[in-house]
């Protein structure tokens, strides 16, 4: 019997990914500014900007997060790329799609699907966003990773739902 493998594709746009990223950003530096952890000038370096001295640093860290989560889900990911380098991705430097394509088993449930691409939207950001507050807010490092953590535990769930098979039925 031929292998009956489903293929999943989840896609990614680079710029709700680097909103999302400099929205958590701005929104940390403003929390610890009003609570008083952080006084303007800290809580301004907190927020992320799209101007080139923070890009670059924020599509660094966010294709960091795009490769590891690559690695990490390998077991379905269905690439072919033979050759990599150290350029930031095309697609993330011109604020492109992110596409991953898994093969999965053709009982997988469809359903998931929705929880697997918010998942690892979730999880990309929160990568991306601990990585730039270690350069700028250590004090808030561990909630993201602890964060990116969980969702990547929400992607593997995703990854592994299957569906009950059905009966056969017969004419008789």
């Amino acid at each position: 019997m031929a292998e009956q493998k489903k293929t999943l594709t989840v896609v990614q746009e680079v710029k709700e990914l680097m909103f999302d990223i400099m929205n958590k950003a701005y929104l940390t530096g403003q929390a610890r500014e009003a609570e008083s952890s952080k006084n303007y000038e800290a809580a301004s370096n907190i927020q992320a900007s799209q101007d080139e001295d923070n890009s670059y640093q924020l599509r660094r860290s966010l294709a960091n997060a795009f490769s590891s989560l690559k690695s990490l889900l390998g077991e379905y990911l269905n690439e072919d790329k033979t050759t990599t380098n150290n350029l930031i991705d095309n697609k993330i430097d011109a604020d492109g799609q992110l596409t991953l394509s898994f093969k999965l088993p053709s009982n997988y449930n469809n359903a998931s699907a929705d929880s697997l691409g918010n998942g690892i939207h979730a999880y990309l950001v929160d990568k991306a966003v601990a990585e730039w507050f270690t350069i700028t807010n250590k004090a808030d490092v561990a909630d993201y990773v602890n964060h990116a953590a969980e969702s990547l535990e929400i992607v593997k769930r995703a990854l592994y739902k299957r569906s009950r098979p059905t009966r056969p039925t017969y004419n008789a």
